[in-house]
């Protein structure tokens, strides 16, 4: 029987960067052995439940490309497309947890009590076998020695996690539960309740936690625990996911930068380590910006694209070569999308506006008349390309007895509106010689007043 894997997020939040990993886990486990990835939307608590957070979940997996394989048919609104499989919600299965609840009952497996429904949990200590974690012995407490049952169906008659969990996994079919370290101590609830339905628990592999860079377990406010940032942040999907990856597995052979398809073929339970990964935000930046670096031309203009127009800022304005030659000039300097409109968006602004700390710094009167002489300069040369612009700013250096960069600083300032950003020659002749006289006349005139 090929396997049979589930990823099960509650929808009470974000999609935590924990809950990614272990949805791309399952994923590739599924896929190296041509098995199958059930999504689950585990939504009985309807108090903390959101439509919101069932979006960010879907809308995550899918940006990672982590499709699933089996669901009930949906609608637009929960699937991938009307008609197509979306996932499983437990709220929609109701009848499946009271038809098991009966036949624990009848069994005399459970009893109610208080008006909930108890499970009468065994007395002995539970074995968890753990294809990650290896053997581990979960002995009773004392509190449990005297009171180890635990509840089903509560007062109100709402089925718990524990419950619902193993009866979707049984009825489904799941072979192996691949989730994180901290649902360990749960395990031996289920294998218990598993044994009282007469079919033996599924494989079990707990993956190791991430932890923040401080060594405790990331937490919602930690930067990049949230799944949602990378989105807004302009990474790429696959450079996450090819660091998911690494929080957790090794291929063995030290390599770190792995396409996903890679990864499928490499990608088994037993080479998931036993010790628990730390969070490395540089790390994941150096990927984002080796993958950045192979896009297709026309993946990077799209992306670009996007990202100034989430920022305000509309390309369809600009000639198409101005917008590619504009762009051309960030590739490779830029670590995330995010950052573009910042770092580029001065071309595609009728009007910049100066860093402070920068004017403070360039706009000073002795650079004043220097910025007026290179303007003159740049009116008159033959062509405005990078290589007379460079020559030309050189020689009215030397003409006025200063170095290069004196006039650097300030004519980049007065084009971009930063102290720093693409090569100042390309950006120039990108710019063109109408608008790069305008600023800099504009600049001439945010100068200090002489006395």
């Amino acid at each position: 029987m090929k396997p049979r894997v589930r990823f099960a997020p509650s929808p009470t939040g974000y999609l935590h960067i924990g809950g990614a990993r272990t949805a791309l886990f399952n994923w590739l486990y599924a896929r190296h052995t041509g098995g199958t990835f059930v999504l689950r939307i585990e939504d009985t608590d309807a108090a903390r439940n959101t439509q919101e957070a069932v979006e960010a979940i879907l809308g995550g997996l899918r940006w990672l490309g982590l499709n699933w394989d089996e669901g009930p048919l949906t609608s637009a609104a929960t699937g991938p497309a009307k008609g197509a499989r979306g996932p499983y919600f437990q709220s929609q299965r109701r009848a499946h947890y009271e038809r098991r609840v009966e036949a624990l009952l009848s069994r005399q497996l459970a009893y109610e009590k208080d008006g909930a429904v108890w499970f009468r949990m065994t007395r002995e200590p539970i074995v968890i076998p753990d294809l990650v974690v290896g053997d581990v012995l979960r002995p009773l407490t004392d509190r449990e020695a005297l009171h180890p049952d635990w509840v089903l169906v509560r007062s109100d008659g709402q089925p718990v996690f524990h419950f619902v969990n193993v009866v979707d996994d049984l009825e489904m079919g799941i072979t192996h539960v691949i989730r994180g370290e901290d649902h360990l101590s749960n395990t031996a609830k289920h294998i218990a309740l598993f044994r009282a339905f007469g079919v033996p628990p599924p494989a079990y592999a707990h993956i190791p936690l991430i932890l923040n860079p401080e060594g405790s377990k990331m937490s919602k406010r930690d930067r990049g625990a949230s799944l949602g940032a990378y989105l807004e942040e302009g990474f790429l999907p696959e450079a996450v996911n090819n660091y998911l990856c690494l929080l957790g597995w090794s291929p063995k052979d030290n390599t770190e930068k792995l396409p996903l398809t890679e990864v499928v073929e490499r990608f088994d339970l037993p080479q998931i380590l036993r010790h628990n990964a730390k969070f490395d935000y540089e790390k994941l930046l150096w990927l984002q910006g080796e993958y950045c670096r192979e896009l297709p031309d026309d993946r990077f203009y799209e992306m670009s694209v996007r990202a100034l127009a989430k920022a305000g800022l509309d390309t369809n304005r600009f000639d198409v070569r101005y917008v590619k030659a504009a762009l051309d000039t960030c590739r490779g300097k830029i670590k995330t999308f995010g950052e573009l409109p910042d770092y580029g968006g001065f071309y595609f602004r009728p009007e910049v506006d100066y860093d402070p700390a920068a004017v403070e710094k360039c706009f000073v009167p002795e650079n004043r008349p220097r910025l007026e002489r290179l303007r003159e300069a740049f009116a008159r040369t033959d062509t405005f390309t990078a290589a007379t612009l460079e020559t030309t700013l050189k020689a009215t250096a030397g003409n006025l007895g200063v170095k290069a960069g004196v006039l650097v600083h300030p004519v980049r300032l007065a084009a971009t509106g930063r102290a720093s950003g693409p090569s100042l020659y390309h950006l120039l002749e990108v710019l063109g010689r109408e608008k790069t006289l305008e600023r800099i006349e504009r600049a001439l005139a945010a100068f200090p007043a002489t006395t």
